[in-house]
């Protein structure tokens, strides 16, 4: 009679695991759990990353824009609101109390400048506009403004005067600005002196005759 080999059921016989491996396993999800925080931490600190780096680009941007728009608008240039003289209501004055002066001597002019409008004005009423002219015949023998003087402006009101002691050093203007000492002295002679305005070369003084002897 044959022998009948029992038929295996389909359940399968659970392995036990050993101390050591239960450890093992262990170790390995505790590695893989470390390596998920850090993943997840990672990926949240470059998110985080890319937001403020956003938003201080935006700013940047955004505060540039606001310099850009404040320099295109010009600050306001400040106003006096007082106009400029015009010549039809300036006179010049010039006198002079000496009527000789000796050669290498110094003869002093008053020369002024008179406003006769009604309206407040300016004017430059420095040496550089108010200019004294010396001439012999048509030989312009000194100027005033050979050389440079700062502006000197005046407030002028009706019937205001400005009067200034102007000297001439009986010399010789030169090319440009040279000292009163390095220029040389004229001849006897009869002159002519006259004021006038730079600014309005058609306002002039009447001219004052003198002698240099």
């Amino acid at each position: 009679m044959a022998t009948r080999t029992p038929a295996r059921t389909g359940k399968r016989r659970k392995r036990k695991l050993s101390e050591k491996q239960r450890r093992i396993y262990r170790r390995r999800r505790i590695v893989v759990g470390v390596v998920l925080v850090l993943v997840l931490a990672l990926a949240g600190f470059c998110v985080y990353s890319i937001g403020r780096g956003a938003f201080a680009v935006g700013a940047l941007v955004a505060g540039h824009d606001v310099g850009i728009a404040r320099k295109a608008v010009p600050d306001p240039t400040p106003s006096t609101g007082v106009r400029d003289c015009v010549e039809d209501s300036i006179s010049l004055e010039l006198s002079t109390t000496a009527q000789t002066v000796p050669v290498g001597g110094s003869i002093d002019f008053a020369a002024g400048i008179v406003y006769s409008g009604t309206v407040s004005c300016l004017i430059d009423g420095s040496d550089a506009n108010r200019v004294l002219t010396i001439t012999s015949g048509d030989d312009q023998i000194w100027r005033s403004d050979s050389c440079p003087v700062e502006s000197r402006m005046l407030m002028m009101a009706q019937g205001d005067e400005d009067i200034q002691t102007m000297r001439w050093n009986t010399n010789r203007s030169g090319e440009g600005c040279v000292d009163d000492a390095d220029l040389p002295k004229v001849a006897a002679g009869t002159y002519m002196a006259q004021l006038s305005l730079k600014d309005h070369p058609e306002v002039v003084s009447q001219q004052v005759p003198f002698v240099v002897q």
